[in-house]
């Protein structure tokens, strides 16, 4: 069915469909990779216990910790990447129930003039007009890439630094196990940095649980939208023609139901973590 639904979009919408289910099978992949990190971060515990070196052990077990937090992180970008998802599915929709007609808007244009000179009251000039005011859906367009991209990139700036900080103190730790060589037959002197390991875990819970963004704010004139896809204030109505202003009426009701959000879908993966993790931020979007 979802192939079918596919097939019967417009030309325009059709592309845009293509990309949303690709979209999907990405963000399938991310889930797949926490999945992936979380377990390949308990085997390595499990492995350091294994070897009966106190010293590896110790620092496996929490490396284990830190790689499992970048798998939940991987999770959290895949549910941040699913909103972006869904403002693409707003602009579909739109695209699809009211499809502009961009390369043909002078044409339509000429037509509704000579028209309203030869026959003021023939019923195709309502449809042209109608056709019209269709091509400015190119309003909720530009306003919904920019709220889907804004909210991609700053998922992306999210996981990126989240994973630099959770990386740096993996090296912390790996600073503290000595890889001194030693003559065989003599023994190894027995790991004293428990308590330094130990503090390089709740440094880096206490540095996820303080992050926040800092993003350069992409600013939006959307407040002016109408539901019908117009200026909404009084100035930029003024600056519609008469001939959009009375079209309006006619579509409303279709772009109304195309600006309709969908739900995203719940994307939960239980991780192994030790480390807190903090709510998703949610102050970049829109």
């Amino acid at each position: 069915m979802a192939t079918l639904r596919g097939i019967q979009q417009p030309e325009l919408s059709k592309k845009l469909y293509k990309m949303i289910k690709s979209e999907n099978h990405a963000i399938g992949a991310y889930e797949s990779a926490s999945r992936e990190r979380i377990s390949i971060a308990s085997q390595l515990s499990d492995w350091g216990e294994a070897t009966g070196d106190d010293s590896i052990s110790d620092i496996s077990d929490k490396l284990g910790v830190l790689l499992s937090e970048l798998g939940e992180q991987e999770d959290v970008f895949a549910q941040n990447l699913e909103d972006y998802r869904t403002v693409l599915k707003q602009i579909r929709n739109t695209e699809s129930s009211v499809q502009p007609s961009r390369d043909h808007k002078a044409k339509i244009y000429d037509e509704i003039q000579k028209l309203k000179y030869k026959e003021p009251q023939s019923t195709k000039l309502v449809t042209l007009e109608q056709e019209l005011v269709r091509a400015e859906a190119q309003n909720l367009t530009r306003q919904k890439l920019k709220e889907a991209y804004d909210l991609h990139f700053a998922a992306t700036i999210e996981r990126a630094e989240k994973q630099i900080l959770l990386a740096r103190h993996g090296r912390r730790l790996l600073n503290l196990l000595d890889d001194t060589p030693v003559v065989p037959g003599d023994t190894r002197p027995a790991f004293d940095q428990g308590h330094q390991a130990r503090q390089v875990l709740n440094d880096a819970e206490e540095d996820l649980r303080e992050w926040t963004p800092s993003l350069e704010p992409i600013p939006s004139s959307a407040a002016d939208l109408g539901t019908n896809l117009m200026p909404s204030s009084p100035e930029a109505q003024a600056t519609s023609s008469p001939v959009q202003q009375r079209a309006v009426a006619n579509v409303e009701e279709a772009t109304a139901k195309a600006g309709q959000p969908l739900s995203p879908n719940a994307r939960d993966v239980s991780g192994s973590s030790t480390v807190a993790q903090p709510e998703p931020s949610t102050s970049y979007q829109q």
